[in-house]
């Protein structure tokens, strides 16, 4: 997702076409493409370089070398040719930039859907948003003052974007997409509004709607999108923000929303000022728009939260494209946008909910937990015997969710994974579609503990094998692996869970008996077969580690 964050950053080109003056802007519409060209470059930087990061996590120590610089020798040919023939004044030249920065685009994100060719997507993705950012500036033709101004807020934003992208943690990863998906959001904000006001004069009606709905968009990404970063870093309440009628105040400002665009469209041609006052009505009510409906969303959805809101920042990228008539803004974002709606559908599939009831909460009731009644007595165990029943099986199975990233005990489940391995048992990991806060995220701390990716098995490819399992230990999961599931008329019915139960032995660790986001108590838990073992996370896997260490020798 990294990777969608970095392309988007395409959304600065918009900020290419109203960008002016000499060495510094000289009218309030170049300062706002000046500001969302320096944006764009933050989140192009900061994205490409934390996806490399994270793809370098999964390289094993068995895996060929590999010379990325070689994409150098393609890159500079492909731009010293295409500069040689912009100065002989060859045309079409403009379009078939585009047309080459959307094909490297598209490639670069079909390839991200393979570990084999990842990395491979990252460099065309380079590639594609470096060609476009060519060819954009052969089609707007700076004076030597402009470029010099461009380059600079280029390479600031770069190095800022550079900055980030090695300072943050897997853990962080989550909250650092939320953040440059609002910087996508603001970024489309400023490039829409000072496209309008630059062009005010004599501008078409496709001009104004879409100019209007990117900064809706925009705003609505934007604010939203601090929320998440907020919610997920810890800095506000993950519970939902209740708000007195909160869909009728969503509605009315929807409304208004309407009703500005109406007035914008027939009074703002021509009229600077009535364009600057319904535009700014549209910011204030998409800021607020973005906020009411992302607040009153809990910490759980965060996962489904990220990946509308990374459709949102393409839909942002479309609308800019038809505002200035660029069909490579058009066709990225679109790519963005369809495909940030596809993982939105199948997150809300893997959790058996509606876009609409995670977006709009409360649409829907959901049964009380006291409508559930646990039989059975929950059974406890200890370190040692959990020690004792890992060195004794044969197939060990490892769930992990969100608990595991909140206590970071990666390192220490690795070196109990590699320490059973070592003595011959055959250990693996099962992750749900929607463990930790953001898709991938359990895969990427796993891999930075160095966990062999091969061994680490989506929910499709290992739910079969429970039953023939001696061993699953469930760490920091709870809703993920809930039998209620099964159950027609849960709160959770029909929701893909992994079936740990049909294991010979399940081993719980959690804090406590808490229910998960769905708020509904476990079974299994209270099965015959499973043990729980309480305590932090970390704390308790470094003294298994330590207890099959003694065990292994």
């Amino acid at each position: 997702m990294s990777v969608t964050n970095a392309i988007s950053g395409m959304v600065g080109i918009g900020g290419l076409f109203i960008l002016g003056g000499g060495y510094l802007p000289q009218t309030i519409p170049q300062a706002l493409g000046a500001a969302s060209v320096l944006l764009a470059f933050v989140n192009v930087s900061g994205g490409f370089v934390l996806t490399k990061r994270m793809l370098d996590m999964f390289k094993r120590p068995t895996d060929p070398p590999e010379y990325p610089w070689l994409y150098a020798v393609p890159a500079a040919l492909f731009g010293g040719g295409y500069i040689a023939a912009a100065a002989t004044g060859a045309a079409g030249l403009v379009q078939a930039g585009y047309a080459v920065s959307s094909v490297l685009c598209i490639s670069s994100l079909s390839s991200l859907a393979s570990q084999a060719t990842a990395r491979m997507g990252n460099m065309l993705g380079m590639l594609g948003v470096g060609s476009g950012v060519l060819a954009s500036l052969l089609a707007v033709g700076f004076s030597p003052e402009v470029l010099t101004q461009f380059a600079g807020l280029a390479a600031l934003g770069g190095i800022a974007g550079l900055v980030i992208g090695k300072r943050i943690t897997p853990t962080d990863l989550p909250q650092t997409v939320a953040a440059l998906h609002s910087v996508v959001g603001l970024a489309a904000v400023l490039t829409s509004i000072g496209s309008v006001m630059a062009h005010i004069d004599d501008i078409s009606t496709l001009h104004l709607v879409t100019g209007y709905l990117g900064v809706l968009i925009g705003g609505i990404t934007f604010t939203g999108s601090i929320v998440a970063f907020l919610k997920l870093a810890g800095r506000m309440s993950s519970k939902p923000l209740v708000l007195p009628g909160k869909h009728l105040l969503n509605s009315g400002m929807l409304a208004a929303n309407i009703g500005t665009m109406g007035a914008f469209v027939t009074l703002a041609p021509g009229s600077p000022m009535i364009a600057a006052m319904a535009l700014s009505a549209n910011t204030i009510l998409s800021f607020a728009k973005g906020y009411t409906t992302t607040a009153a969303i809990g910490g759980a959805d965060m996962p489904v939260v990220i990946t509308v809101l990374n459709a949102y920042s393409g839909f942002a990228l479309v609308a800019e494209g038809f505002m200035l008539d660029n069909p490579l803004l058009t066709t990225v974002g679109a790519l963005i946008g369809v495909s940030g709606s596809i993982l939105s559908y199948i997150m809300c599939v893997a959790m058996n909910r509606s876009l609409t009831n995670v977006l709009f909460g409360g649409i829907a009731s959901t049964p009380a937990q006291t409508d559930y009644k646990m039989e059975g007595v929950v059974t406890q165990t200890n370190v040692e015997d959990t020690a004792e029943a890992l060195v004794n099986a044969e197939n060990v199975i490892i769930v992990v969710g969100y608990g595991m990233a909140v206590a970071k005990a990666q390192y220490a489940i690795s070196e109990i994974t590699g320490m059973l391995r070592a003595k011959g048992i055959n250990v693996r990991f099962a992750i749900h579609p929607v463990a930790g806060r953001m898709p991938g995220q359990c895969n990427v701390l796993l891999a930075e503990a160095s966990v062999p990716y091969d061994i680490v098995l989506e929910m499709d490819e290992i739910n079969d094998d429970f039953g023939e399992t001696d061993v699953t230990l469930v760490i920091g999961a709870n809703d993920t692996v809930n039998p209620i599931a099964l159950e027609p008329g849960s709160p959770i019915a029909g929701m893909p869970v992994l079936q740990a139960w049909k294991s010979k032995q399940v081993i719980v660790m959690k804090r406590g008996m808490a229910s998960g986001y769905a708020d509904v108590p476990n079974p299994m838990f209270y099965m015959p077969g499973t043990r729980m073992l309480f305590g932090d996370a970390k704390v308790t896997c470094d003294a298994i580690k330590a207890a099959v260490e003694t065990r292994a020798t």
